[in-house]
């Protein structure tokens, strides 16, 4: 199956993480990270909850129950023994170094980030390239699109828990407005799948 790293940048925005983890649940990928990224994910998912004005020991709490839950539903992702690779890309910032280890060690052919340009294309062994999550997404759902019928259901039906119920009319304006993914919520919009649930 194909599979992607998927960087701290794109997994700590929640709905972001939420419909990436979903596409990947309904198999249209196989999701890869590393126990830094996992870290990294803790401490920011921890800060953001903190800046919302939840207390620092719930906040920890909280991001470590992501965390877990990550572990749990996609107890194949973790990739381990990349260490031996790290610092040989000659990447700009060294501390990345980890997450194209990761890739390479597990056999991904995509690193989805916020970050390109800490990923240089010149710095990446074959056939590893980085993509923004906007387009990772576009490719998938278009490569995918029952599956990512699927998962907007999904994501729509357990919403309403922490925050907002939401339609998957209302879940497609997110990620247009949001994350910037007009050509995936239009391909969406669009699909025979989710026809009835946007009347």
């Amino acid at each position: 199956m194909f599979a992607a790293v998927l960087d701290t940048s794109v997994l700590w925005p929640s709905l972001q993480r939420d419909f990436l983890l979903s596409l990947a649940a309904e198999g249209s990928y196989r999701p890869l990270w590393s126990s830094v990224i996992l870290d990294e994910l803790i401490f920011h998912e921890a800060r953001k909850l903190v800046t919302r004005g939840t207390p620092t020991g719930e906040a920890q709490a909280s991001a470590q129950r992501l965390i877990d839950q990550m572990s749990t539903a996609f107890d194949d992702a973790l990739v381990t023994d990349w260490e031996s690779l790290e610092g040989t890309y000659g990447l700009p910032d060294p501390d990345d170094e980890h997450v194209v280890a990761a890739a390479a060690k597990g056999g991904a052919e995509v690193i989805v980030t916020s970050n390109l340009k800490d990923f240089p294309a010149a710095h990446l062994p074959d056939p590893i390239r980085a993509i923004s999550a906007k387009e990772f997404v576009y490719d998938t759902v278009r490569q995918h699109l029952t599956q990512a019928c699927c998962a907007v259901l999904e994501i729509c039906a357990r919403s309403g828990r922490r925050g907002p119920h939401l339609t998957p009319a209302e879940m497609l304006t997110i990620l247009d407005d949001r994350y910037g993914m007009t050509d995936t919520a239009e391909l969406l919009f669009a699909a025979p799948g989710l026809r009835e649930a946007l009347r």
